[in-house]
């Protein structure tokens, strides 16, 4: 999306819209950062090796993309964008569901009576 939203623009134009260090470091090329322009790191994945918090942290993270989603859709005025970002944003109700089920499913199994 960012590449298409980049795609010949001029570097006026990129200086203009406060991209003009992005450009200088990156030139168009997708650099992952959050909004106020932190590199993405591996930090941000959480782990703990353990099935239950795993999920449940699965789970948040979902439903902290989603909302990131709906506020992506309250700043753009471009439809072709709002369409992609309402696309990404179900994806991710349907990624919560899911880690949902697999919770249910794992606390089942641990909750089951095993017998030796």
């Amino acid at each position: 999306m960012v590449y298409k939203l980049l795609k010949g623009a001029t570097v006026e134009q990129l200086k203009k819209e406060g991209l003009g260090g992005h450009y200088a470091d990156h030139d168009k090329a997708l650099f992952y950062v959050d909004a106020v322009g932190n590199p993405w790191t591996a930090a941000y994945i959480q782990a703990k090796g353990e099935p239950i918090a795993d999920l449940t942290e699965d789970m948040a993270a979902e439903q902290k993309a989603r909302v990131t989603y709906d506020w992506l859709i309250n700043l753009s005025d471009d439809p072709g964008v709002i369409d992609a970002l309402r696309f990404l944003r179900e994806r991710e109700v349907v990624h919560f569901q899911r880690f949902g089920e697999a919770l249910d499913d794992v606390q089942c199994f641990l909750n089951e009576k095993k017998f030796y």
